[in-house]
């Protein structure tokens, strides 16, 4: 496809363009991943989903690299024609969506000027490039699946922007991406071969893969079968958006974490995760817990390299009818959590059918549970065994931990919502909730008593329901 037959963002009209030309094989048209229906089902029922479905990553060109505007273009051209998954395109052709790789064609590359920006490097360009084209939605029929834009300083080029659709691709495949981009901007080349595609992964799901959906299937209508369905009670009209987000910023929830996780053999997802269920699920008093998390789905070879969108959602249910502890809580958490990921692969046509087959509203099945995602970069998780940090320090760390609010959404399958992002020295927790059944003033009360948690455990264990002392809360 020629660059005409694509879409140039509106928020680059005013804009410099460069033209990276990319070549790689033939013209392909294939069904979607798994992954790929759940995000196509996601942008056309919510306005909002586009704010989760950018992936935003700035690449600071290496030193060594030869970093005028020409040579960096060339090496992303290279770098398309290397991964179809970047050059695919999510569309609906005879009424049904699939997913089509172009052979060949240009992608428009932004410059900019980031001599004036006062940083001396561009990276003050480089923030506003990303919020800005990252807070776009991708028009996925018609506009290529990943935006660059190169932030240049005395003509040589010092930052690159890059906002991925999630349509074609996931974190881990960005890692991927930007890691490959790196080697070809230090060799001008990259001759090993790339690993699976959006479109080698569809063949595999469609085909092969077929008997895992169905064994994932399975283990949820049985899992969901234990769960009471308890209905949530409306507290009052919903706002507009639905769902109201605030993000508290923390290094005393990243220290603490860190150290739980080396203490007790697990890892840091795990520390959040179980501190986020108990402070959803302990006031409730349930025995049953309902918890959403999401999974890479890489833990087969083949996928660990692949570019393309393989992370779907897991399902389990945690049992704390005897009043666990929040020592006792995490290998628990550990445990079912691991049993979600491992039924995290599926065809996510045949789960809807599944549950509504047995009478449910797969739209509002799981409202009354809780959705967790760890979007932290690989590596993340490591445990360090080497974090002793004093208790004093913690606590002091805590008076720096700042909150905000940040754009809402406008619909979500769970009424509680927590996600957890990489932070300078710290991590970022957002907390949505459903304003039918959660006040907006809630949220940053639930965020502060979940570091105030976890600053108490990494220290001593919290019996249930797992409240720190009153006098050791934020």
């Amino acid at each position: 496809m020629r660059f005409a037959d694509a879409v140039v963002p509106a928020e680059w009209a005013t804009g410099e363009l460069a033209h990276a030309e990319f070549h790689g094989g033939r013209t392909e048209t294939g069904p979607m991943t798994w992954a790929q229906q759940v995000m196509w089902r996601a942008a056309a029922l919510s306005k909002t989903q586009h704010l989760f479905l950018n992936l935003r990553r700035v690449l600071p060109v290496p030193r060594r690299a030869v970093a005028d505007v020409s040579s960096v273009v060339h090496a992303i051209g290279l770098l398309v024609s290397r991964h179809g998954a970047l050059r695919t395109r999510v569309r609906e052709i005879d009424a049904a969506a699939c997913q089509e790789t172009a052979a060949a064609g240009q992608l428009p590359v932004l410059l900019v000027d980031g001599a004036g920006d006062g940083s001396g490097d561009g990276s003050e360009a480089a923030r506003e490039l990303i919020r800005t084209l990252g807070d776009a939605a991708f028009d996925h029929g018609r506009e290529w699946p990943v935006r660059f834009a190169l932030v240049v300083v005395d003509g040589r080029v010092r930052q690159i922007v890059v906002v991925f659709s999630h349509s074609t691709v996931d974190a881990y495949a960005v890692d991927v991406v930007l890691r490959d981009l790196r080697l070809i901007l230090l060799r001008g080349e990259l001759r090993t071969p790339a690993g699976w595609q959006s479109m080698d992964v569809a063949r595999q799901q469609h085909g092969p893969d077929q008997w895992r959906s169905r064994r994932a299937v399975r283990y949820w209508t049985r899992q969901y079968a234990r769960l009471s369905g308890t209905p949530l009670d409306e507290i009052g009209p919903e706002l507009a958006p639905r769902l109201r987000r605030g993000v508290l910023v923390s290094s005393a929830v990243a220290i603490s974490a860190r150290m739980i996780a080396a203490r007790h053999g697990v890892t840091v997802s795990t520390v959040l995760l179980a501190a986020t269920t108990a402070l959803a699920a302990g006031p409730a008093g349930r025995d049953l817990c309902g918890l959403f998390n999401m999974s890479h789905n890489r833990f087969r070879p083949e996928y660990a390299t692949a570019v393309a969108n393989l992370g779907q959602i897991g399902f389990c249910v945690l049992d704390v009818s005897d009043r666990p502890s929040f020592f006792a809580l995490l290998p628990r958490i550990y445990q079912v959590a691991l049993d979600g990921y491992l039924h995290a692969y599926y065809d996510t046509a045949a789960m809807r059918r599944s549950f509504e087959e047995i009478g449910h509203d797969y739209a509002t099945a799981f409202l009354p549970y809780y959705y967790f995602n760890d979007v932290r970069l690989p590596g993340g998780n490591a445990l360090d065994d080497a974090v002793n940090v004093p208790e004093s320090a913690v606590r002091a760390a805590t008076v720096g931990s700042t909150f905000r609010w940040t754009d809402g959404l406008d619909r979500s399958s769970w009424h509680l919502l927590t996600h957890v992002v990489d932070e300078p020295d710290a991590v970022g927790l957002t907390l949505s909730v459903d304003t039918r059944f959660r006040t907006p003033d809630t949220v940053e009360p639930f965020l502060r008593e979940l570091e105030a948690l976890l600053v108490e455990a990494a220290y001593r264990d919290v019996p249930w329901p797992w409240r720190p002392p009153a006098g050791h809360r934020s």
